[in-house]
């Protein structure tokens, strides 16, 4: 049994985690409508340079669950430093997230966004249940990154800037 999200052992758990600085992502995919979807994550990380491999997890009562579930291609998108609103807008619960916002295409159509400062265009590789989220890998296809721009940093429930 888990314990409830309101409980302060899991309070202190969280803001424990917080102390550790992470970049702040965007996952896009296309959901099987072709309308393209996407969320604010910063649980992301390199699992294996041979084959290329990443982690990244979602909570597991977030609707969007079984859509990335069943897609076969996905993009991480690494924010940069001046993408806070970006960051903002695919965190919230608004419906059309990606309303007045160019993108181009990827594989299979996979929005990426643009002025990020790295991208990566991943197959699913495995999923995995933990806890009250669910864990992918995904093997990168394709990456590029942009060397002049630095990431968007979040730590102690705040957006940080690196000096």
């Amino acid at each position: 049994m888990t314990a409830p999200k309101n409980d302060p052992a899991v309070r202190a758990f969280r803001d424990t985690l917080g102390m550790f600085p992470t970049g702040v992502t965007v996952i896009t995919a296309r959901a099987p409508s072709g309308e393209p979807i996407g969320l604010t994550v910063s649980s992301f990380n390199s699992v294996s340079l041979t084959p290329h491999l990443v982690v990244w997890s979602l909570s597991s009562h977030l609707p969007s669950v079984p859509i990335f579930e069943s897609t076969a291609v996905y993009a991480i998108n690494i924010l940069a430093e001046d993408q806070q609103d970006i960051s903002q807008r695919f965190a919230s619960r608004g419906d059309d997230k990606f309303a007045g916002l160019g993108f181009t295409e990827g594989l299979d159509g996979v929005p990426l966004l643009p002025g990020c400062c790295a991208w990566f265009e991943c197959r699913q590789f495995a999923r995995h249940e933990g806890g009250d989220h669910v864990i992918f890998i995904g093997e990168v296809e394709r990456f590029e990154r942009q060397a002049d721009k630095k990431p968007l940093v979040f730590q102690g429930g705040a957006y940080r800037r690196l000096a």
